[in-house]
């Protein structure tokens, strides 16, 4: 009887554990799922809520700034206010990027749909670049042939209302694109700095123009044409770079190099490969190395293990390949520490991984892989002969096999060495 008492308590109080562990779990799927980053739900009303603040601030400044500037005869208030009238463009297209960007992956779209947010970015470039080339047209045409514009109070104050809003406007901007690290509030908080630039200028224009008697209207227009085109460049060139396949952050880097290794039974990783399918879409691959001594059933739960937290706690899509790796043979130590002295002799930026020895009765096969980042200047050819003479020269009977292998992520040597 009292057996079966002490193994009720035992099993009643196992059954809290067990309770209390599902509720940390519950918790943190909770935490994981409502973070503004990796919750679509929410980067989708972030997204759509910006869009439209931008579409009816926008379409109002147009309307009073056209008005103001048709009545005072101003080029630079009236392109100003056609400026506007781009971004309210551009904010209608931020609207649909982000609804489309929502869509989940189908047969033909395996990785989803998140880049359309990147081709939006590049459309409200182009249009930003547009623009400004109107504008510098319209503008030397004013310079080639001054004509005085008309001084307006209310003129002023329209502009002085549009400097205001619009800086409001980018900083809100600002801060949503880092909430949700999203590329397209990024490219609308740049467009609305930029025009908070631009009306400055032609403010002073217009009270410049008026006390001094010097009709600077068309050449502010150049002015203002200037920051546009050169705010769209830089959204251009940043959005075409995501495009392209721009390579990852050392944040990012960083981030799961660390994430990897403080798993015990994890010795070093190589062959890393990040890909960018839009925002929250991360697919990565790496090589992963363990003991070979460890059965192999137990490295591989270690390997389900990263895969599935790395994905619950940054969204991070992980593949690894186990890389079992002889540690208890001094043997192999010795031609390994022999071959990364004279990878390094050839140039510092080089290192080895995937190292093996197969063993024979009259040589010994050496088989590994050489890592070239992109900025070593040696030659393929060269780190070959280089490496294969070397270790002929100190023992003819070592074969060599050797692969260079390139890198997909920046300063690979310092990154993920050992």
């Amino acid at each position: 009887m009292r057996y079966l008492i002490e193994n009720m308590g035992y099993k009643k109080k196992h059954r809290k554990e067990q309770k209390v562990q599902r509720m940390k779990e519950q918790k943190k799927q909770e935490k994981i799922k409502n973070d503004h980053g990796h919750n679509k739900a929410i980067r989708e009303r972030y997204g759509r809520t910006s869009s439209i603040i931008g579409i009816c601030v926008n379409i109002f400044l147009f309307i009073t700034k056209f008005i103001a500037g048709t009545l005072t005869g101003s080029v630079s208030i009236v392109g100003d206010a056609v400026n506007n009238l781009s971004d309210a463009g551009s904010s209608v297209i931020s609207f649909i990027s982000f609804k489309y960007s929502r869509k989940p992956a189908d047969d033909g779209h395996p990785f989803g749909h998140a880049r359309i947010e990147y081709i939006g970015s590049t459309a409200v470039a182009v249009s930003i670049l547009f623009i400004g080339l109107e504008l510098v047209k319209s503008s030397v045409v004013k310079i080639l042939n001054p004509v005085a514009i008309e001084f307006s109070f209310v003129a002023l104050c329209v502009l002085l209302f549009s400097i205001i809003t619009k800086f409001i406007l980018y900083r809100y901007n600002a801060v949503l694109a880092k909430r949700i690290d999203s590329s397209m509030l990024q490219a609308t908080s740049v467009d609305s700095l930029s025009d908070v630039l631009a009306t400055s200028v032609v403010l002073a224009s217009a009270v410049i123009s008026h006390f001094s008697g010097v009709q600077l209207d068309g050449y502010m227009g150049v002015a203002v044409a200037v920051f546009i085109i050169v705010s769209g460049i830089n959204i251009l060139k940043n959005t075409v770079n995501s495009i392209l396949g721009k390579g990852p952050s050392e944040e990012l880097i960083n981030m799961i190099e660390s994430f990897i290794k403080k798993y015990e039974g994890v010795i070093g990783i190589h062959d890393l490969v990040v890909h960018d399918y839009g925002p929250n879409h991360c697919f990565a691959s790496v090589h992963v190395e363990v003991d070979s001594n460890v059965d192999i059933l137990e490295s591989h739960d270690l390997i389900d293990n990263i895969e599935r937290d790395i994905s619950l706690e940054h969204g991070i899509h992980l593949v690894i390949h186990l890389d079992p790796i002889v540690t208890d043979d001094p043997f192999v130590d010795e031609l390994r520490v022999m071959v990364e002295e004279i990878v390094l002799s050839l140039d510092e930026s080089l290192s080895i991984h995937d190292f093996r020895v197969v063993k024979g009765s009259t040589h010994n096969n050496l088989i590994f892989d050489v890592l070239v980042p992109n900025e070593c200047k040696v030659s393929d050819s060269t780190i070959q002969e280089v490496i294969m003479q070397k270790i002929h020269n100190i023992d003819n009977n070592l074969y060599v096999v050797v692969t260079l292998d390139r890198s997909y992520v920046s300063s690979p040597n310092q990154k993920l060495k050992k």
